[in-house]
């Protein structure tokens, strides 16, 4: 397996950058400096999306949306929704370091995106953010037609920390009477709390994040290690993955997560549930928010759009 030249130059250009290590800073600093590179990384907003910014009731007070529809859609239309939550290890990122991935998504797909602003630790702990992506599911569910999306086609999807929401949200809408998601799009997710792969041993340092700042995320979002098994921390530790929407997990070659999400596809399909796993070989973590970077990040962005044209306006 080589690594991809453009991950390559990626690397070179953080070498050369020579950013003070995220572990280094406060939380506060690391978000700054963080949300410093998205600019270049991500490009700007493309044309054809229509965005709308507002407030739904969350469990703490007002949580902080986003809504992308194609422009070309009529304002009446009622159209199928993705419903996102941004990586960033649970301690940064926002709706405005995943904008362009979720503008081409709703572009490329033809449907809504529902972006949430959840809570970020360490200032609100587990399970902080995982209701946040809750209660916005349910409020699409309940209200999405006021704002435009169709509520009987709907799927749910992150990066990183947010893949490890959205597959955890996942379990929870099939135990708790839906609602019934048509697709769940997981890209390089942490699945599993407790277990280090053989993944972060390979790639423990040198390929972007590392093992240490993984640690530092998991010491901030979960500091009581007693508590990591629980599923929706570690939802491949769920009793059983039977049930659930079919899946498209996205991994990169060059990247301590990729083992476990590799395995979490693996979980659904020995537990019954469809899931297609696609590993972008020469990639490293985080790809897909990086397409002014990354010729890999624009191939898999339509590979997702593709995935939710097909399970919620195709079907």
């Amino acid at each position: 397996m080589a690594l991809d030249p453009e991950s390559q130059r990626l690397l070179d250009l953080m070498a050369a950058a020579n950013r003070p290590a995220w572990v280094s800073l406060s939380p506060p600093a690391a978000r700054e400096q963080y949300l410093s590179t998205r600019a270049g990384a991500q490009g700007p907003l493309p044309p054809g999306v229509a965005v709308a910014n507002r407030t739904i009731p969350g469990p703490a007070g007002p949580l902080a949306v986003r809504l992308y529809r194609p422009a070309t859609a009529a304002a009446d239309a009622k159209l199928p929704a993705l419903v996102y939550a941004h990586g960033g290890g649970w301690v940064f990122g926002n709706l405005d370091s995943h904008d362009v991935l979720c503008a081409q998504l709703a572009i490329e797909a033809g449907i809504a995106v529902f972006a949430i602003d959840y809570r970020l630790a360490p200032e609100t702990r587990f399970p902080g953010a995982f209701d946040d992506v809750v209660a916005g599911l349910k409020w699409v569910a309940a209200n999405g037609a006021s704002v435009g999306i169709d509520t009987n086609k709907l799927a749910i999807g992150g990066d990183s920390a947010g893949g490890n929401l959205a597959a955890a949200v996942s379990i929870w809408a099939r135990d708790n009477g839906g609602p019934k998601l048509r697709l769940q799009v997981l890209a390089y997710p942490v699945t599993d709390f407790v277990a280090r792969t053989e993944s972060y041993k390979l790639f423990y340092d040198g390929y972007g994040l590392n093992g240490p700042t993984m640690e530092w995320f998991f010491d901030h979002y979960v500091p009581d290690k007693a508590t990591r098994a629980d599923w929706r921390a570690s939802p491949l530790r769920a009793k059983s993955l039977a049930g659930l929407p079919p899946a498209l997990v996205i991994t990169a070659g060059y990247d301590l997560l990729r083992d476990e999400g590799r395995a979490y596809a693996w979980r659904l399909q020995q537990d019954g549930t469809l899931a297609d796993l696609a590993e972008f070989g020469g990639m490293l973590h985080g790809f897909l928010s990086s397409p002014m970077l990354l010729h890999g990040a624009r191939r898999g962005t339509l590979m997702c759009a593709a995935a939710l044209k097909e399970a919620l306006v195709l079907r």
